[in-house]
């Protein structure tokens, strides 16, 4: 949450693997024999993670995932790999991204396990390989009692939810396949997201500028664009209001040129948090869940505009879906879901979301203001020192003044923790 507004925060979702042809090589026996194939896209279905209570869970969705394989082996929209292969890939954890890569898979759906007898449920999510992007997500309730009797009709109906998701998918892809060039250049812009520095920054902003001056309405590159004079603008702290605007006028560029995507409307929310404006930011990012709603990144920065907004509750909530579409979560995630929980008084589980950052010192002062909370001064002081060796010149009351926060009750506690803690 409000680590995010004067630290370096996670990139949005990098483009990890550089664009390939999703379609297989075959041998054919004559060129128009292969002329006459239909380019589709493939799909691996991956065995489930089992983080169910009951042992026999996952053999019985394996089962449940052969009923989808063959359910998609009459489909003319989609070619399916073999349950074997799929197997295989299953278990190779460490070069898996390889193996999907090197048979030309395109999308990827992943299963998940949870709870027991009434309550055993199934997570799946469809991503799209080239962008690691997630495309589609469902929890489904699994009654183990009467599964063996539904099991057909979920199998059914997951099939075809997912086949229906890949072909309106494939639709909303024709912005970025009209323009391969184009595509790819923005694809290599994006690396420079993976990890956030000034040259990085720039250097990306190269790329996307490359970009549309050779395809001037790609609205990808345009949000791409507006994310970095946003991200500029927190690593450099200066608070020059031009790149912001800046930010703000390519996200509305990228709306104005592709209203149905929702990187446009995410960046402008992300523009509008940044300058203060509260309200426009979550409606703003409202709509950018709406049209992804399984974009955990969306759904993040959702969250993050949501608990600067004083709305707490909605915030904690909307941020642990965030988390439960990108399990191993960025920092982030979990330091906004901290910020969220420590502004409700949860000090304890505030603490918890910060041991589970890769990098908790980010968090030093949400740390010191968190302990001091629960009575701890010694364990404070720790990160008041830790926070002073590297903003030897922080003031409660000027980052107060700065930061974005729209109810005075939630400026409050923040200005008692950090007070008890020594600042």
């Amino acid at each position: 949450m409000l680590s995010s507004w004067m630290m370096e925060k996670a990139a949005p979702p990098p483009a990890r693997i550089a664009a390939r042809v999703a379609v297989p090589e075959a041998a054919e026996p004559s060129a128009s024999t292969a002329l006459q194939r239909p380019c589709l896209p493939r799909l691996a279905l991956l065995l489930p993670n089992n983080f169910s209570r009951e042992p026999a869970a996952a053999m019985i969705v394996t089962s449940l995932l052969e009923d989808i394989t063959i359910g998609f082996c009459v489909l003319n929209s989609v070619q399916v790999l073999a349950p074997y292969s799929a197997l295989q890939i299953s278990r190779n954890t460490e070069d898996q991204l390889a193996m999907l890569e090197h048979h030309g898979l395109t999308y990827v759906l992943e299963t998940r396990l949870s709870g027991a007898n009434e309550a055993l449920s199934l997570f799946s999510q469809l991503v799209f390989l080239p962008t690691s992007e997630i495309v589609w997500a469902e929890r489904l309730s699994l009654d183990s009692a009467r599964f063996a009797q539904n099991r057909r009709d979920i199998s059914g109906r997951l099939a075809l939810s997912v086949a229906s998701e890949i072909e309106r998918h494939r639709i909303t892809r024709n912005n970025f396949d009209r323009n391969p060039a184009a595509y790819h250049r923005y694809l290599l812009g994006r690396q420079f997201f993976d990890r956030l520095t000034l040259p990085n920054l720039h250097r990306a902003r190269k790329e996307m500028e490359a970009v549309l001056a050779d395809s001037a309405h790609f609205a990808p590159a345009l949000s791409s664009l507006a994310r970095t004079y946003s991200e500029e603008w927190l690593l450099t702290a200066r608070g020059e209001s031009n790149l912001l605007k800046s930010a703000e006028a390519y996200a509305l560029q990228a709306i104005r040129t592709s209203s149905d995507m929702a990187d446009g409307y995410r960046e402008l929310g992300v523009a509008k948090l940044l300058q203060g404006a509260l309200d426009e930011s979550v409606e703003t990012l409202q709509v950018a869940e709406t049209l992804s709603p399984h974009y955990a990144d969306i759904i993040a920065d959702h969250a993050d505009a949501l608990a600067h907004c004083s709305r707490l509750d909605s915030a904690c909530r909307t941020i642990e879906r965030a988390i439960e579409l990108n399990p191993i979560s960025p920092d982030s995630y979990l330091w906004t879901a901290a910020g969220a929980r420590y502004g409700l008084g949860h000090f304890e589980e505030a603490l918890e979301y910060i041991d589970r950052m890769a990098d908790g010192s980010l968090a030093d002062r949400l740390s010191a203001a968190s302990w001091a909370m629960l009575g701890h001064r010694d364990k404070a002081q720790t990160f008041v020192a830790r926070t002073r060796e590297t903003h030897p010149e922080f003031d409660v009351e000027n980052w107060l003044s700065v930061v974005p926060i729209k109810e005075k009750w939630h400026k409050d506690i923040y200005r008692e923790g950090l007070k008890k803690a020594g600042f």
